[in-house]
C-alpha cells in the first residue's frame, strides 16, 4: 500500500519526477511548452499556486503551495495527460515516467527561497546555459516584469521573497546548497520544529478524513454550486432551468456554465455529467466542449 504523501492545505513543495530509466521526455520545444501550458491549466483548475518550474529534457522540477489541497490530483492529472501525449506523438508502450513523482515540503522563509533558487538555476547546473535567464523552460523571466509571456507563476509572491530582481539575480550567483532532512512521512526543507509542528498539521488532516467522506469540492477555495449558478444568471440574464439547448444560444450558455463550473466550482467531468444540461453528453464531450470554451 502506498504512504500518503506528507502534505497539508497551504504547504510548499518541490515537486520533481523524470523520464523512464533517466530517458529523454521533453525532446523538443513544442513538447516543454506543452507540458508548461498544462501545469498552467491544471494549476488553474484545481487552485493550485506555482511558484517557479524548470523543464528539462528529461525531468521537470516544480515549486508550489498546496493552496486547495489537491496536490496528488494535480501531480496525477499533469503526469497522466503528458504521457497520454508523448506516446500519442513518439509511439511505443510502457511508462514515460519514471515512477510516482516526488515531493519535499518545504517551510516558508529563507528556505522556500533556496528551493527555488535551486530550480531557476537548474539548466545551469545542466550546462545547458551559462546564464539562467537565456533558459526559455523556465519561469525565472515571468519576474520582475522581465518577459511578455502570460505568468503562470504567482510571480508577485516570488517577487516580494526577494525583494528586488537586483536581489533575485545576486542570489542566482551564489553557490546553493540543498539540506534536506528526513520526518517519517518523507523528506523535508526544514528546521526540526517546522518538521513537528507539519506532522501535527498532516496527523490532524488524517483524523478529519477517518469515518468521513474526502473533501468536497464545493470547499473553499472553489465556490459552491448555488453560487456559481446565482452569478451565472445574473451576468447571463437566464435561469439554467430555462436554458434551451436544442437551440445555438442555448448550446453557448451551456459551455459558458461549464467553463465556470470546472474554473471556479472545481468540479470534475463526471459530476458535471450529473447535472441535466450535460447528461446527454459523454464524458469525453465535455472535455471538447471545455476547450472549445
Amino acid at each position: 500500500m502506498r504512504r500518503a504523501r506528507f502534505t497539508f492545505e497551504g504547504a510548499f513543495h518541490h515537486v520533481m519526477n523524470r523520464g523512464h530509466n533517466k530517458s529523454i521526455i521533453f525532446p523538443t520545444r513544442s513538447d516543454k511548452f506543452y507540458f508548461i501550458n498544462l501545469i498552467h491549466l491544471k494549476a488553474k483548475l484545481l487552485r493550485i499556486k506555482i511558484l517557479a518550474y524548470a523543464i528539462m529534457d528529461n525531468h521537470y522540477h516544480i515549486i508550489l503551495q498546496n493552496t486547495s489541497n489537491k496536490l496528488s490530483d494535480f501531480m496525477k492529472q499533469i503526469n497522466s495527460i503528458y504521457a497520454t501525449y508523448f506516446r500519442k506523438k513518439y509511439g511505443g508502450c510502457g511508462y514515460v515516467f519514471a515512477n510516482r513523482f516526488k515531493s519535499t515540503l518545504i517551510q516558508n522563509n529563507s528556505y522556500l527561497l533556496i528551493a527555488i533558487l535551486y530550480t531557476l538555476k537548474n539548466p545551469v547546473r545542466a550546462k545547458l546555459v551559462l546564464n539562467p535567464y537565456e533558459y526559455k523552460y523556465s519561469s525565472i523571466n515571468e519576474y520582475f516584469n522581465l518577459g511578455n509571456r502570460k505568468n503562470i507563476t504567482d510571480n508577485k509572491f516570488v517577487e516580494e521573497l526577494f525583494g528586488s530582481r537586483n536581489v533575485l539575480k545576486d542570489k542566482l550567483e551564489e553557490e546553493i546548497k540543498i539540506k534536506e532532512n528526513r520526518s517519517r512521512m518523507g523528506k523535508v526543507l526544514g528546521d526540526k520544529k517546522f518538521i513537528k509542528e507539519s506532522l501535527k498539521k498532516f496527523d490532524r488532516r488524517k483524523e478529519n478524513k477517518k469515518g468521513t467522506e474526502k473533501r468536497r469540492i464545493d470547499e473553499k477555495p472553489f465556490k459552491k454550486y448555488r453560487e456559481i449558478k446565482r452569478i451565472f444568471e445574473i451576468k447571463e440574464g437566464i435561469k439554467v432551468r430555462e436554458i434551451n439547448i436544442r437551440k445555438i444560444e442555448g448550446k453557448r450558455k451551456r459551455i459558458i456554465l461549464l467553463k465556470l463550473l470546472r474554473e471556479e466550482g472545481g468540479y470534475k467531468y463526471k459530476e458535471i455529467n450529473r447535472l441535466r444540461l450535460y447528461q446527454n453528453l459523454k464524458l469525453n464531450s465535455l472535455s471538447v466542449l471545455y476547450l472549445r470554451a
